[in-house]
């Protein structure tokens, strides 16, 4: 199946369950994952069926589609020719297609025992929960199958920030690095169909976590076993897609956007002055120099912006259009900053570094209103509807 065939969810039946399974590759673990799950589910669940979210450049697809025929419940195989949101964005299509009451989201690579599907619904029924989560860090858990002192560093360090950057959100989640968990579907269904999720990367509990706020949390231990066959995708790759989905989320409101929008405007003051700082030891005025110095701070400010707090904007305008805009608001504040430093410098004997630093303190508000506003919010067209163009 591709794109178009995802299907409209229907009502869903209490206790039945569908799995999300998001694949990248995994030809050689997709026939023992079947078996696994058809010897768990069908026995303790009233109903339940597989989703596959295909984005391979292998066999993966056709071979689940030989071996579903011979599974005891419904299996789907959504190949997505283009895999946006990567391995998260798998996820949110997986939910689109799913009719079950419970989702249960789990990697193709058999790292997830799917033994424990059934008792994470159990779980989340039991004590009604809307999200259980299989935590490696729980009482009973163990990371067992992460390989390498490197990998294990790397997770724990990551699972220390996104708790300290969501404390409330994360509340009672041990393990939010974690890929393997229960969700309700009603749980989701707003922010799903309303396309608020905007994952990126692989952390897809990150994003449910924060985004749709669960009323009540469980977890269930789980040992993370070894890879049954292929290679792991974790790339140094996805985790700067990581560290971009932080910022990401934790600059979704206004306030946290213009704090963001100040740090990096202050991080920009490091190369205007110092170019400010050798054009005039060089002779040069301070007017042109001005000018010229405030290039070096417009070119790092755009690139962390987009790296950083607008990344998930981008497409709303090409690139160039973008740039564009963003240089002619950065440079139109010369018309403001100027003469405000000629005052500070010609009347109030403050001299030039100084002055510089004031002046672009005082124009910060209306240089983070005009870039949110003219540059990373949507164009509307003549009939008034929203335009998008990818960058």
């Amino acid at each position: 199946m591709d794109d178009q065939d995802l299907r409209v969810g229907a009502p869903a039946a209490p206790g039945t369950v569908t799995v999300v399974i998001p694949t990248f590759n995994e030809a050689g673990n997709i026939r023992e994952l079947l078996a696994r799950l058809g010897a768990s589910l069908p026995g303790r669940l009233t109903g339940c069926e597989v989703v596959f979210v295909d984005d391979s450049t292998d066999d993966t697809p056709a071979i689940a589609e030989a071996v579903a025929r011979d599974c005891p419940f419904p299996v789907t195989v959504i190949h997505r020719d283009t895999p946006v949101g990567g391995l998260g964005g798998a996820v949110v299509e997986g939910l689109k297609a799913a009719r079950a009451e419970w989702v249960v989201v789990m990697d193709g690579d058999l790292q997830h025992p799917p033994s424990l599907v059934p008792e994470l619904v159990e779980a989340g029924t039991r004590k009604g929960a809307d999200l259980v989560v299989a935590s490696r860090y729980t009482g009973g858990g163990s990371r067992m199958g992460l390989a390498g002192a490197y990998r294990v560093a790397v997770s724990r360090g990551a699972t220390w920030l996104t708790k300290g950057l969501f404390p409330q959100a994360l509340r009672g989640i041990s393990d939010p690095m974690s890929g393997f968990f229960a969700i309700r579907r009603d749980a989701v269904r707003d922010q799903r169909d309303s396309g608020a999720l905007r994952p990126l990367g692989y952390k897809i509990l990150l994003e449910l976590a924060v985004r749709c706020s669960p009323r009540s949390v469980t977890e269930v231990p789980f040992v993370f076993q070894n890879r049954y066959a292929g290679d792991s995708k974790s790339t140094a790759r996805e985790g700067m897609r990581f560290l971009a989905h932080l910022v990401a989320l934790r600059t979704a409101s206004p306030v946290a956007r213009t704090l963001v929008f100040g740090l990096i405007g202050l991080t920009g003051f490091v190369p205007n002055l110092a170019a400010l700082a050798v054009l005039t030891a060089l002779g040069v005025h301070y007017v042109p120099a001005e000018i010229v110095a405030n290039q070096f701070g417009v070119l790092w400010n755009f690139l962390l912006i987009e790296s950083l707090l607008f990344r998930d904007r981008r497409r709303h305008r090409h690139w160039a259009d973008r740039a564009g805009r963003f240089a002619l608001l950065a440079n139109a504040d010369l018309l403001l900053r100027i003469p405000l430093i000629a005052v500070f410098v010609g009347r109030l004997d403050v001299d030039v570094l100084t002055a510089t630093a004031l002046a672009l303190l005082v124009t910060f508000v209306l240089r983070f209103a005009g870039t949110e506003m003219l540059v990373y919010l949507p164009r509307r067209s003549s009939r008034g509807r929203t335009t998008i163009e990818e960058a």
